[in-house]
């Protein structure tokens, strides 16, 4: 419906969340990747599933589909609440879906291994100082 001066009135339920989107979209909106390149690199590797399936970027999503998302390691599974197409703050991001407890029990496990492996890691700082050279030296001469 175009008025005279050619504006078309909106319909509200038009405003509102599309019923599908391109999987790429989603996960630049839900904010599990900075850039759609990068969610389209993800998804062309393998790094990010739609129903434990290889898809395209531009394979439709829609709510109560299951996603898994592989980064750095780490692996958040989680169920499509709103196919958003349009990227918001990350309080708004987090309320696109629902993350299985299973899923972020093992994230937190994986998270906090991590955390023990690299207390207990050596910390080399790189070349010895000449005063940290000289004590090393006078350590090692000592009968």
């Amino acid at each position: 419906m175009a008025d005279a001066a050619g504006v078309t009135a909106r319909d509200p339920a038009e405003s509102a969340a599309p019923e599908r989107v391109r999987f790429d979209k989603w996960l630049w909106a839900a904010r599990f990747y900075r850039t759609r390149s990068l969610a389209a690199q993800a998804i062309d590797a393998g790094q990010a599933r739609l129903r434990d399936e290889r898809v395209k970027p531009a394979h439709a999503l829609r709510v109560g589909d299951t996603v898994t998302v592989r980064r750095d390691g780490l692996v958040w599974r989680v169920q499509v609440l709103v196919a958003a197409d349009r990227r918001g703050g990350a309080a708004q991001a987090a309320l696109l879906y629902c993350e299985d407890e299973a899923s972020r029990n093992a994230r937190d496990e994986a998270i906090a291994q991590r955390r023990a492996e690299r207390a207990t890691a050596p910390r080399h700082a790189g070349r010895p100082t000449k005063k940290e050279r000289r004590s090393l030296e006078d350590f090692l001469n000592e009968p």
